[in-house]
Parts: structure tokens; sequence; C-alpha cells
């Protein structure tokens, strides 16, 4: 084997023309490290229309959070009563909303047919702990089904049959509301 002697690069350093990588790599480094630094572990995980979870600092109300980072995250699917317009259950919902996700981390799972809504903010499906919490406001009554084409269309039976469920017990707002505030 013949040995050849080193190289002089840039700025005094050597190497060898046997082992052109390590040039290469050397060059390529902050790329890597930029690449594996934008989502190789599950807390900073996301889809294309989102974080893949994220901590819940605020609960706007019933069927809206707020993320870490600013951005609003309306349920997919739900409805909850207005808190502004003070409706019938709607502090009930929001009061569950936020035992529920507040101060929480969350998983967001999203319906790409569409990521947000008209006033910008992301539509999911909140999961905490194994339990999806847009589906618990519509089986114990906080909310009702609520659907933004196209999002949430591939849920939206089942979504029913639990809010037919619901409305058949009188859960919740069912049983309390003379006129039911949502569900538009």
């Amino acid at each position: 084997m013949t040995s050849h002697p080193p190289v002089s690069g840039r700025r005094g350093r050597t190497s060898s023309p046997a082992c052109p990588w390590g040039r290469l790599l050397f060059a390529t480094t902050p790329l890597l490290v930029h690449l594996l630094s934008c989502g190789g572990d599950s807390g900073g995980a996301s889809s294309p229309c989102g974080p893949t979870h994220a901590l819940v600092p605020r609960v706007v109300d019933g069927d809206t959070i707020e993320i870490e980072g600013g951005d609003r995250v309306r349920y997919l699917l739900v409805d909850a009563p207005e808190v502004a317009d003070d409706a019938c259950y709607a502090r009930e919902a929001a009061d569950f909303n936020a035992s529920q996700v507040g101060g929480r981390e969350v998983t967001l799972a999203y319906d790409e047919a569409a990521c947000r809504d008209r006033y910008g903010r992301l539509l999911a499906y909140v999961s905490v702990d194994g339990r999806e919490v847009n589906r618990l406001l519509i089986e114990q009554g906080y909310a009702c089904v609520y659907v933004l084409p196209p999002a949430g269309e591939s849920r939206e039976a089942e979504f029913r049959a639990w809010q037919d469920q619901a409305i058949q017990a009188r859960r919740g707002l069912w049983g309390v509301c003379r006129e039911v505030p949502c569900g538009r």
C-alpha cells in the first residue's frame, strides 16, 4: 500500500487524497444538523398542517384552545355554545374543556382536507392521555356536531351517532337548554 503525502488545504488544513470523505462530511455537517433538528423527536413532530404535540396554555372556550406558540386550534366536528354570547351551557362546555386540556400536553391529529378555517385557526382532533376530547364533548352533551367541509367529513357519521346517544340520554345541553345553542 502506498502512502500519499498530505495535501495542503485552505488555512493550513491537510487531508489525504485517499480519504475525500473528510471534506464532504465537514462541508455537509451543518446541513445534517439542521435536517435532524427539524423533527427528529416526537416533541417536534409535525404534519403538513401543524404540530402533532403541543402544550395548551389557554382554553378559549368549549371548542377552541390556544397552543404554545400562539396558534389557535378549533376542534373538528365540534360546536360548543358561545361563551361570548352567554349561551346556554357555554360556561359548562368551556370549563369541561379546560379540565381536560388546560396546561397539558395534547396530541393533535388533522384532516388534511382542510388545515385551517376561515379565521386562520388550525382544525384538529385533540387528544390527551389517549382520550379524544372532540368525542368527549359530543358524547357528554357539551357540544353539537358541526362540519366544516371538507374537513371532518370522513368521521361525521360516528360523531352524529355519539350526538344521537347524548340527545336520547338528555346529557348535558340536551337536557338543560330550551333551545340548542349550537350546531348551526
